[in-house]
C-alpha cells in the first residue's frame, strides 16, 4: 500500500513542525515538501530534519498549489496555521478539491462547516486533536444529552491557560460551555478566564517553565447555589505531542473516507475515535 501524501500547512509554526516531523518518521505517510505559510514569513523554505520544504506565501498559492496537487496523487492537507486564516484556508482547500484536517482553532466555525458541506471534498475539523481530551468531551456530550439540567443553579468558572502566542480563546473551552449550558448552567464564552501571561502561569498556576511556550491547562469548577457542593474537572497538557497522535489518526480516517468517495461531509474527532 502506498503511503498517504500529506502537506502540512503552517510551517514554520511549532505545532506544524511537530506534526510534520512525526509524519516523516511514520512509514504510513509521505511528507510533501510544500507548506502554505503566512504573509509575515519571508523565508522561501524551511529545513526539517533532512528535508527542505518550500514555503508558499498567500499571494503565490493559487499559482503553485495546482501543480503540487497534480504531482501528488491522493494528497491530503493538515492545517495548523493561524485563527485569522481558518475560513479563507478552508475556502481555498475546497476550491482546490484538497481534503483537509483542520486543527487550527478560531474563525467562524459554522461558516467553516458550511464551506465543506457545499463542496466536493470531505474534512476532519476539530478544536482539539488530543484523543483523550476528545473522549472527555464525548462523555460531557453524553451527560448533557442524557441528564439535561443536571447542574441547574450551579455557578461555573472556566479557566484556560495556553502559551502567550495563542491568539484566540481555547476551542475546547468554548465547546465545553455548550455542554454545561445543556446541563443547566448559565455561562457564556465571554466569561472564560483566558491566561496568557507566562509569569502568572509559572508563579500562580505552577506550570513548568519548559512548557510555558507550549501547553494547555484547563479547569472547570462548578459550585452549588448554597456553596455546599463543588465539582472540579481538570485536564493539563504539557507540550504538543498529544495533538500529533490524534492528527495522524485523523489523516488515516480521512484518507479512508476519500477512497470511499465521500464528499461534502464534515467529520470531527469523535467520529475519528468511533471510526464511523
Amino acid at each position: 500500500m502506498s503511503p498517504i501524501q500529506v502537506m502540512v500547512n503552517g510551517l514554520p509554526g511549532s505545532v506544524s513542525q511537530i506534526v510534520a516531523t512525526q509524519i516523516l518518521k511514520d512509514e504510513r505517510f509521505e511528507l510533501v515538501p510544500f507548506s502554505l505559510t503566512g504573509p509575515e514569513i519571508q523565508q522561501p523554505e524551511f529545513s526539517l530534519e533532512s528535508v527542505k520544504i518550500n514555503l508558499i506565501r498567500p499571494e503565490k498559492r493559487n499559482s503553485q498549489i495546482k501543480d503540487v496537487i497534480k504531482s501528488h496523487e491522493g494528497l491530503l492537507s493538515v492545517d495548523y496555521t493561524h485563527p485569522s486564516a481558518v475560513n479563507a484556508n478552508a475556502e481555498f482547500y475546497c476550491r482546490c478539491r484538497l481534503p483537509f484536517v483542520m486543527g487550527t482553532t478560531g474563525g467562524d466555525r459554522k461558516k467553516l462547516e458550511q464551506i465543506v458541506v457545499s463542496s466536493s471534498i470531505a474534512a476532519v475539523i476539530a478544536p482539539n486533536m488530543a484523543k483523550q481530551i476528545v473522549g472527555f468531551q464525548a462523555m460531557m456530550a453524553y451527560a448533557a444529552d442524557t441528564f439535561p439540567g443536571l447542574f441547574k443553579g450551579y455557578s461555573l468558572e472556566i479557566r484556560e491557560s495556553h502559551q502567550s502566542g495563542k491568539a484566540d480563546t481555547s476551542g475546547t473551552a468554548k465547546a465545553m460551555v455548550g455542554y454545561f449550558n445543556e446541563l443547566g448552567v448559565s455561562f457564556t464564552e465571554e466569561e472564560i478566564l483566558k491566561i496568557r501571561d507566562p509569569e502568572v502561569q509559572k508563579t500562580q498556576w505552577g506550570i513548568p517553565e519548559q512548557y510555558l511556550a507550549g501547553h494547555g491547562w484547563h479547569t472547570y469548577k462548578l459550585v452549588s447555589e448554597d456553596r455546599t457542593v463543588r465539582f472540579e474537572f481538570t485536564h493539563n497538557v504539557n507540550g504538543r505531542m498529544v495533538y500529533t497522535h490524534g492528527t495522524l489518526d485523523a489523516l488515516l480516517f480521512l484518507s479512508a473516507k476519500v477512497d470511499a468517495g465521500v464528499k461534502g461531509r464534515v467529520y470531527d474527532m469523535i467520529d475519528v475515535l468511533k471510526r464511523v
